[in-house]
């Protein structure tokens, strides 16, 4: 397949606000042995991409600097060392940067199928939040059946998507959420209990369950050592970003008591080899629970890729439920 030596893009002209974004034209990359190269139709848009964007999350070494974690569409090339993926595929893809552009290289072990009777603007919002979830709360926090879980930020992209996933596997799912209408979006995915944060303490919530089992946590600040007051027994707390600051006064006597595991991580500085694993095991399974209808985005808006400024000042808006997304 021939495509031009050029595309289309949006980089980050200095780090500032969603001003900074513009447009601009970059050579087309080419794959590297074990990489393949996809024409976007649909890229998604997450708060990584924020932070890249306000000069606070650097890309890994040898990524793009353009912006952008997620993708699906076409495969226009493939590297001499690819065998699972070939030309005219569609794929969508965890990507090391780069979305915010026609074409994208990714390594190829990164990309999955388009699900079958998915549109690729739903399928480019499955790869950042989908590995994200299934890394941190089945992986790493260990849910299992009938365990309580909360999520906070239960209308975020990250936030819906697990919520959907616990309750498909059994576990009983509570939420956090800030307005009414987000607590309703939240309970029609599944939450059991969608609590609004600016009129109910999630903790007393909590305590009045015994404590929860696992929580995925996305504020920090002084949600942690409000997280370990909330947890149950030999509960386990997973944090993944920190909205409200990294840093926290924490009683370690209540850690020790009730022998609790604090732990997290981020998914852009993993190995390949570390997303490749995700990867498998989402195909494996949870792709046939998104074949099945089971579980899906929740979308939210579309933007052209030239108005990926508005995007980014729409989602630090707090104002949306699910997943944002750029047409290519």
């Amino acid at each position: 397949m021939s495509f031009p030596a050029m595309m289309r893009a949006v980089e980050i002209s200095e780090a500032g606000n969603p001003e900074v974004l513009k447009p601009c034209t970059r050579p087309v990359p080419t794959p590297k042995a074990d990489e393949i190269v996809i024409k976007l139709a649909y890229a998604g848009v997450n708060r990584p991409d924020a932070l890249q964007r306000a000069g606070l999350y650097n890309p890994p070494p040898g990524a793009s600097d353009l912006p952008g974690l997620e993708g699906a569409g076409e495969v226009v090339a493939v590297g001499a060392a690819v065998s699972a993926w070939h030309v005219g595929d569609q794929v969508c893809a965890l990507l090391p940067g780069g979305g915010y552009a026609e074409y994208v290289a990714t390594p190829a072990a990164h990309a999955l199928p388009v699900p079958k009777g998915m549109s690729m603007k739903e399928a480019a919002c499955l790869p950042e939040t989908f590995f994200t979830v299934w890394s941190n709360v089945f992986m790493r926090g260990g849910l299992q059946a009938g365990e309580r879980f909360l999520v906070h930020g239960g209308s975020s992209g990250i936030g819906t998507t697990a919520i959907q996933l616990a309750r498909a596997f059994g576990a009983r799912v509570f939420a956090t959420a800030g307005s009414a209408e987000k607590c309703k979006a939240c309970a029609g995915l599944g939450a059991e209990r969608a609590i609004n944060y600016r009129d109910e303490d999630f903790v007393e919530v909590a305590k009045a369950e015994v404590g929860m089992n696992l929580i995925l946590d996305m504020v920090g600040g002084d949600y942690i050592p409000r997280n370990i007051k909330a947890l149950a027994m030999e509960g386990r707390l997973v944090n993944i970003a920190f909205l409200q600051g990294s840093k926290a006064e924490v009683n370690f006597a209540q850690v020790m008591m009730k022998r609790l595991t604090l732990t997290g991580s981020t998914l852009r500085p993993q190995s390949d080899e570390a997303k490749a694993k995700i990867a498998a095991a989402l195909l494996a399974k949870v792709w046939p629970l998104i074949e099945a209808g089971q579980v899906g985005p929740v979308m939210d808006s579309t933007y052209a890729l030239d108005e990926a400024a508005k995007a980014h000042a729409h989602m630090e808006s707090g104002a949306h439920i699910g997943k944002i997304v750029l047409e290519i």
